[in-house]
């Protein structure tokens, strides 16, 4: 894992128990005192986000579910430093009760790398997408984040494609994810992919996942089957300096992928629905999803829930196995 800034590692050094549990870092960023001493100590962490709370699970699953995803990543050896933006700072590491406040809010900023500034400097709350997540990592120095499933190259000829490709150009973090979202184009996601430089390594598995689903029919660049030799991989992708993230593949358990019948007929309405309705921009991705709960009776739900605990455990072993190599070291 890449070394925390000198400003984080002596604040850290510094803070006494009595104080706040959160440090500032950088302009606007407060790191809780948990994650900030394990960053300084080169401890596994793990970046979670918090667009699951406001905008993928409804309530209150979201809260429920980010939760159980730091207990997973704690259990699996890992400090969890889940990501959002409350009241004009970006909280890295945020408490239980910021969590159930930015739930109930309602109308939450969801963000991502065009809005993040703006909304920011306007003291407000908001929820971090893969994208704004994995920036926000990058710039604390945790290379490790957990989530469901990325961004992509939507569906048609709309020319709409997710900021988090942009992200995945721009900041070397390892996402572990189930693919892509199931609602988008996976071929041309995972071409653009390759076009930005960015590796899509499969853990226990030969192709891209389709997030519901386990398999998507499209070749990963390489497979791997144990955490070392992952983390070698990720490791060696981070030294060369190219610049980029890494999305490592994981698929969902098999018990817990949705059926492809039910799967192909609720996407196929949900598509249809949004295209209806003229649905577009940063509203596309809330919609589909909850259209796909609404048309498997709640299944969709269940089925995100396990490919997010998945991903956390994943992650946790990764992030751990990575902060092993730099003990080494």
């Amino acid at each position: 894992m890449r070394a925390v800034s000198q400003m984080a590692r002596a604040r850290a050094k510094s803070v006494s128990h009595t104080e706040a549990p959160s440090i500032v870092t950088a302009h606007r960023f407060l790191v809780s005192d948990v994650v900030a001493a394990a960053l300084a100590e080169r401890r596994p962490v793990v970046a979670l986000e918090t667009t699951l709370v406001t905008h993928g699970l409804p309530p209150p699953d979201g809260v429920r579910v980010a939760l159980e995803l730091e207990a997973i990543v704690v259990k699996h050896g890992a400090v969890p430093a889940t990501i959002g933006v409350v009241q004009g700072a970006v909280r890295v590491g945020m408490t239980a009760d910021q969590l159930e406040h930015m739930a109930a809010l309602g109308g939450v900023a969801k963000l991502n790398l065009s809005n993040f500034a703006a909304e920011l400097a306007s003291g407000v709350t908001g929820s971090t997408t893969v994208a704004a997540t994995m920036f926000a990592a990058s710039r604390v120095g945790i290379g490790v984040f957990a989530t469901g499933g990325i961004g992509g190259v939507h569906r048609g000829e709309s020319g709409d494609v997710s900021a988090d490709l942009t992200a995945f150009s721009r900041f070397p973090v390892a996402v572990v994810c189930a693919g892509a979202k199931a609602i988008l184009d996976l071929p041309r996601t995972v071409e653009m992919l390759e076009t930005l430089g960015v590796p899509v390594l499969g853990f226990g598995t030969d192709e891209f996942p389709a997030f519901y689903r386990r398999s998507s029919g499209l070749p990963v660049d390489r497979r791997f089957d144990a955490i070392a030799q992952l983390a070698a991989a990720v490791r060696a992708h981070f030294a060369l300096g190219l610049g980029t993230g890494v999305v490592v593949a994981n698929p969902i358990p098999h018990e817990c992928e949705l059926p492809g019948e039910v799967y192909e007929a609720a996407l196929a309405t949900a598509l249809g629905d949004a295209s209806a309705r003229g649905v577009r921009g940063r509203a596309v991705t809330p919609f589909l999803l909850d259209r796909m709960r609404v048309l498997t009776q709640g299944s969709s739900v269940a089925t995100n829930r396990a490919l997010l605990v998945h991903n956390a455990h994943v992650a946790a072993d990764l992030a751990t196995a990575l902060a092993a190599g730099v003990a080494r070291g």
